[in-house]
């Protein structure tokens, strides 16, 4: 003798919604399951990317780059800076009387002479 592959439900369980979605899940399983699963995710995209596009704007606004003329008037006291003016100064200084000066090593630590 062999049992049956369907489960035993009383009169009392079958009127409930849940045996009754049950056995129309069973007929149109993508009608009960698989559109409103659809449903929820293309829609939840449609909402969310507002809500992204807010988050990544805030962030601009936040962290936004500065022009030339703000840079440079960050601080308040500064001189005007003229890259020509500045050339010339540069120009102007002694680059070839310098003196090569060794870093004083830590204890055990290689100074790299051979």
């Amino acid at each position: 003798m062999s049992f049956g592959s369907k489960k035993f439900r009383g009169s009392a369980e079958s009127n409930t919604f849940g045996a009754r979605y049950r056995s129309m899940m069973a007929k149109r399983p993508f009608l009960l399951f698989g559109l409103p699963f659809l449903t929820v995710i293309i829609g939840g995209s449609f909402v969310l990317t507002p809500a992204t596009a807010i988050r990544y704007e805030r962030h601009d606004r936040k962290v936004r780059t500065l022009t030339r003329d703000e840079e440079l008037g960050i601080g308040q006291q500064r001189r005007k800076v003229d890259m020509k003016e500045e050339y010339y100064r540069l120009a102007a200084k002694d680059l070839d009387d310098w003196e090569q000066k060794r870093v004083k090593r830590l204890k055990g630590e290689s100074d790299g002479i051979l």
